[in-house]
């Protein structure tokens, strides 16, 4: 074939460079054994509008931090909270040379996508739908179906196990922001009410008694919060029991604090881990969270590595698609070959984002995740082309090209499913409902628009989305007026 075709996209690898933190006034003495080290990282993480200050020094107008500390108050559903190695990756310099402070840092600041998802500011939401009329704080009714404090069963053959609410890392569109994390002045977060030892062995206990279920997500939070040892401690039971063939460890730390996984003690006990579950026959997997190619630094890569080496089976990212992060073609098969190409990490998911509160401005349109999925298509290995899914309430996820009707003016999708969740164990009909998955209002046409407005009380729902956890509404177009 020739190969000067002109293509929509065009392949070239590039590199990994990890940014020079040194650029930023805070961090100009910081030594590169401090930045390796994960104590380091984790000391020093970015929990205020103060501490951003004191790292950015004046490259920021103050703008900037205003609009920072007003969404906090009013829209923030996860509490700030970025290592060092997340916030170096904003606007990243590899050339040494101190950026210059105003405006352009300024607007190249507020435009870098790791900036818009993990620093969201006041600006970036709609004012005219922040939340959809039916965003729920525990939008995928996970607590509805734990089996045991923490424990979802959601699917027939595979459970989720929260092990701890925190994350090293706290991202505005979190689906679980109504457990994880600190409260925020809009969110009072739930609280795991049993000593975590006795809420592993009853997990433990249930997946003993349920020999249907034979793979387990072991998350939270993310496990990288969890002291080693325990972690170690509950997945050698874990291993114990005869029914599970997978397990999967899910950590954004990979990314965002990959100084955690490259300690030795935990390099180790991960090997020790990987050596028992193939003994066994269980395929143990690490499950990331990246969502743009300047999150990928050779630090990450090591990370990864050290993990396959350990013995891990695969190290797969889960991405979310978000507006503005990456929303289009380029940028989401920039971020697949540097994952694949450059990490060793394999392409697996981009979900939709949730419907939660105050969403709306990264939410895509079914319509336009479609899209994506056929442009990406024909690029990457097969094996390595993620599937782009909607994780549809009291559904599950679904190729985005699964769905069985979609009224594009009003944004309702339409979708079947071919089991039943754990809470539906008497409903004849849970295998031939159709259940509804929502748009983000402003993409749609204007008569689309004008319908919600006559159909919705948008300040009402504003209120209703934010008060209580875990309320399972299936929303359907007979609870509109």
């Amino acid at each position: 074939m020739a190969t000067n075709i002109e293509q929509p996209y065009v392949y070239s690898r590039r590199e990994l460079v990890e940014p020079d933190w040194r650029r930023l006034p805070g961090w100009r003495e910081v030594t590169t054994a401090e930045w390796e080290s994960a104590q380091w990282q984790r000391a020093h993480c970015v929990k205020s509008v103060a501490q951003l200050r004191a790292v950015m020094g004046d490259l920021l107008e103050d703008h900037v931090y205003d609009d920072l500390e007003r969404d906090q108050a009013e829209r923030a559903t996860m509490s700030m909270l970025l290592p060092p190695q997340m916030l170096n990756t904003v606007v990243p310099s590899t050339d040494g040379d101190a950026p210059s402070a105003g405006a352009a840092y300024t607007e190249a600041f507020l435009a870098d996508p790791v900036r818009r998802y993990m620093l969201p500011v006041f600006s970036d939401r709609r004012t005219d739908w922040a939340s959809h009329p039916f965003a729920t704080r525990d939008s995928l009714h996970e607590h509805d179906m734990w089996a045991v404090e923490g424990l979802t069963h959601r699917y027939p053959t595979k459970v989720l196990a929260e092990m701890l609410p925190t994350c090293p890392q706290y991202c505005g569109h979190c689906t679980r922001m109504d457990l994880v994390g600190n409260s925020t002045p809009q969110v009072t977060k739930l609280k795991l009410s049993g000593k975590p030892v006795d809420r592993y062995a009853a997990m433990l206990d249930y997946l003993r008694r349920t020999p249907g279920v034979r793979d387990v997500v072991v998350s939270g939070g993310d496990v990288a919060n969890m002291p080693w040892k325990n972690l170690e401690g509950f997945l050698d039971k874990l291993l114990d029991v005869e029914s599970v063939r997978d397990v999967r460890l899910a950590t954004k730390a990979l990314m965002g604090l990959p100084q955690h996984w490259l300690q030795p003690d935990v390099v180790e006990g991960v090997a020790r881990v990987s050596a028992k579950a193939r003994a066994r026959g269980v395929a143990l997997a690490v499950h990331t969270h990246v969502n743009s190619a300047a999150s990928v630094t050779p630090l990450v890569a090591r990370a990864a590595a050290a993990m396959l080496e350990a013995g891990v089976r695969d190290v797969r990212n889960q991405g979310v698609l978000m507006r503005g992060v990456n929303d289009t073609s380029a940028s989401l098969l920039d971020l697949c070959f540097a994952l694949q190409d450059e990490a060793g990490v394999t392409p697996y998911y981009f979900y939709m984002c949730d419907m939660i509160p105050f969403s709306e401005h990264w939410r895509l349109s079914l319509a336009e995740a479609q899209e994506l999925q056929h442009d990406i298509m024909g690029y990457l290995p097969g094996f390595a082309t993620p599937r782009i899914v909607c994780d549809v309430p009291f559904v599950g996820k679904r190729w985005v090209h699964q769905v069985h009707s979609y009224d594009t003016e009003r944004g309702m999708s339409f979708w079947r499913k071919n089991y039943r969740t754990s809470i539906e164990g008497d409903d004849a009909e849970a295998l031939s409902r159709e259940y509804v998955y929502y748009d983000p209002i402003y993409t749609l046409p204007e008569a689309g628009q004008d319908w919600w407005r006559r159909n919705t009380d948008v300040e009402g729902a504003h209120e209703a989305a934010l008060a209580g956890a875990g309320a399972s509404r299936a929303a359907s177009v007979a609870d509109l007026g």
